[in-house]
């Protein structure tokens, strides 16, 4: 038993290293400010509406980039851990992170489509919106994964994350890796948002049929 306990520790310890817990938190900001950029009964798009606009632009990338942490669960099936803790330790956990993390996205766009509809906005604008969203995001997870870039270098380095990424989109291997993601990012989300949607709609009707039996 102590050695089943002493290899889920190693496990944690080698493979998770605490990097679920804060690109989770990273992926909840944006979701955070999209409730109160798009969601609220009365929105003035001032110049602190437009500052926290760009602040969750900057950190969008980090909750689909909890896609390409499937790498540590490779790690981890190289690193000689038996099966048993891949099968039911680490790969439940990765999952679950990986989709909490993309279903943060998932709303965050939500939340801006309601808005923009809300605003007269038609549905190929909205449309338009979130290409745009899912092309820029394609960009922000490769400069995160490869070129381990921070949202906050946004501020910190501006320059340097600014060269290195006009470097990245003038190169054949970097646009054909984001060119993949964007892909990946598209078909994922259209999923995932008619799942989200569906599940919002089902309980909707329990609720309405709640209120009538009541």
């Amino acid at each position: 038993m102590r050695e089943r306990l002493y290899e889920v520790f190693l496990a944690f310890s080698n493979v998770y290293s605490g990097w679920i817990l804060w690109n989770l938190f990273l992926a909840v900001i944006p979701l955070t400010l999209s409730f109160w950029l798009f969601r609220r009964s009365k929105i003035s798009r001032t110049f602190i509406w437009w500052l926290v606009w760009v602040v969750f632009l900057a950190f969008l990338p980090n909750a689909p980039y909890l896609l390409t942490d499937i790498i540590h669960l490779i790690r981890g099936t190289r690193a000689g851990i038996s099966m048993w803790v891949v099968g039911l330790i680490l790969i439940p956990m990765h999952i679950t992170a990986i989709l909490g993390g993309f279903e943060a996205y998932v709303v965050s766009l939500i939340n801006q489509g309601y808005y923009l509809r809300k605003q007269g906005a038609s549905r190929t604008v909205v449309w338009a919106v979130e290409i745009l969203m899912h092309l820029l995001c394609a960009i922000g997870v490769y400069i995160g994964r490869f070129r381990r870039f921070n949202s906050w270098d946004l501020v910190t380095e501006p320059g340097n994350v600014l060269i290195t990424t006009l470097d990245d989109l003038t190169s054949k291997q970097p646009v054909a890796v984001m060119a993949i993601t964007f892909v990946i990012l598209t078909v994922f989300y259209w999923i995932m948002k008619q799942v989200t949607l569906g599940l919002y709609l089902r309980y909707r009707y329990l609720r309405m049929g709640k209120e009538v039996l009541e």
